[in-house]
């Protein structure tokens, strides 16, 4: 084997290597994409879950206020009506 056998040999070389490296780094990044993909439905998900118990907070809150006034004007009325009896 002359020289430039050699040479041509160990770029081959050195060019599969290369090669290997590039897909082993393509594969990792193809796992990493398929977990932030993962990850950005999941954060979806979740927000939007948040948005619908903030809402659902917001009509609870609202249903509440309405029965504390509710309950305050039959107290009310209870004080006029015992103020009332002899």
């Amino acid at each position: 084997m002359d020289g430039w056998d050699w040479t041509a040999s160990v770029a081959m070389l050195m060019l599969l290597m290369i090669q290997l490296m590039l897909l082993v780094q393509y594969l990792q990044t193809n796992k990493a994409w398929r977990l932030l993909e993962h990850w950005h439905a999941t954060t979806k998900e979740r927000q939007q879950r948040m948005s619908w118990h903030a809402e659902e907070n917001r009509e609870l809150k609202s249903a509440l206020r309405a029965e504390k006034a509710h309950v305050e004007q039959l107290q009310r009325k209870v004080e006029i009506l015992q103020a009332l009896l002899p």
